[in-house]
């Protein structure tokens, strides 16, 4: 497949969605995006190296992971290259599910002080949410390369 300006710019052209829906996609965006940025800002300020000394993670991945969360919560607050940030915290949320659940056993949600893989699992949907439905109308994105017809 040859990838042209034209097949970029329709990735990223959100599909059309009404008034009402487009209002609760900007609040979603706005809420999981501000607390991205907030779960995001210490891995980024150490981006290759947060997770500790002892991590079995490759830097490079913990650098995807600190750009996907704080980058990608701004692109989400804005509206801006949805697709590509959602896909980025969708990935990133399915291993910390995955590291959560399986590797360290963890419920789905905890009955006390202890972990759990809920809040890993409920970042996962809404990155598939945003991945499939786009921003909505209010976003840079709508603005930049226009709405999809249904």
């Amino acid at each position: 497949m040859k990838i042209t300006k034209t097949t970029v710019k329709n990735i990223f052209k959100p599909i059309a969605q009404p008034e009402c829906a487009s209002s609760a996609l900007l609040i979603l965006r706005l809420v999981a995006g501000i607390a991205f940025v907030f779960h995001g800002w210490g891995k980024i300020q150490h981006p290759t190296s947060w997770a500790g000394p002892d991590s079995p993670i490759p830097g490079i991945f913990l650098l995807l992971a600190a750009v996907s969360e704080f980058g990608g919560g701004i692109a989400w607050i804005l509206g801006l290259l949805t697709p590509l940030a959602s896909f980025g915290m969708a990935c990133t949320m399915l291993v910390a599910t995955y590291m959560h659940m399986i590797v360290r056993g963890d419920p789905f949600v905890s009955k006390g002080a202890g972990s759990s893989y809920e809040l890993a699992a409920i970042y996962l949907a809404i990155s598939i949410l945003f991945l499939m439905v786009g921003p909505g109308k209010f976003s840079l994105d709508k603005v930049i390369f226009r709405e999809k017809k249904l």
